[in-house]
């Protein structure tokens, strides 16, 4: 898979990212964001995404294309199944 080290990143890097849905918790997408400058924070940056900026967590899986996000969410859809 190619997931991209949080660390990493820097402003104006196109990442993808598993989205949950706040509205319905058993819908998720995948979705791109714009690595930016944090708007309070000089010193780190954050994601873009849904017109949102999003705090990057330790935690969190950004992915270098779509279809490796994609590949990883079936990947762990097809493990809860089983």
């Amino acid at each position: 898979m190619d997931v991209i080290n949080a660390k990493e990143v820097q402003v104006g890097d196109e990442v993808f990212v598993i989205y949950n849905n706040p509205h319905v918790p058993t819908v998720s997408n995948v979705r791109a964001a714009e690595v930016v400058q944090h708007p309070k924070d000089p010193n780190a940056v954050a994601l873009f995404l849904n017109d949102t900026f999003h705090t990057i967590e330790d935690d969190d899986a950004l992915f270098s294309s779509e279809a490796a996000a994609e590949q990883a969410y079936s990947n762990f859809i097809n493990d809860q199944l089983t």
